[in-house]
């Protein structure tokens, strides 16, 4: 074989062997524990939603794929696909809330209606609702 036909296959199969690498990486990635990550932003479920609704390109820019600490009173407590509960924080507007997503696992004791929670979660958009996922529960709050 020609020395530069045995380069390319170097090279080639050096790029397939990284590829392999960093899909094994990921694969085993874990998610955050968001009771010990420190949160980018802390507010109430109310100006959360209120600075989505004012503008949402600015938010969304802003907030998207960051951890975001919550305080609010819950509304409704449902169950989600794929074993996930789901938790709606009042906001103040007739049409948009805040929507956590919890593990199934979570403890469900604190989550009543009624209740004021504070929570940590990532957000992921605003669709009519804000959409925080792989939230947990803060249980003493700074």
């Amino acid at each position: 074989m020609k020395t530069s036909i045995k380069i390319s296959l170097f090279f080639v199969f050096f790029i397939a062997l990284a590829g392999i690498g960093y899909a094994l990486y990921l694969y085993n990635l874990k998610a955050k524990d968001l009771q010990t990550v420190k949160p980018d932003f802390v507010m109430s479920a109310i100006d959360l939603q209120k600075a989505f609704e004012t503008d949402e390109k600015a938010s969304s820019a802003k907030y998207i794929n960051k951890i975001i600490e919550v305080r609010g009173e819950i509304v409704s407590v449902k169950p989600g696909e794929k074993n996930f509960l789901n938790i709606s924080l009042r906001t103040g507007s007739d049409f948009s809330n805040i929507n956590c997503t919890f593990p199934a696992s979570s403890d469900t004791t604190l989550f009543k209606k009624g209740n004021q929670i504070t929570l940590r979660g990532e957000c992921s958009g605003f669709l009519m609702d804000v959409l925080l996922n792989n939230c947990a529960v803060i249980k003493n709050p700074k």
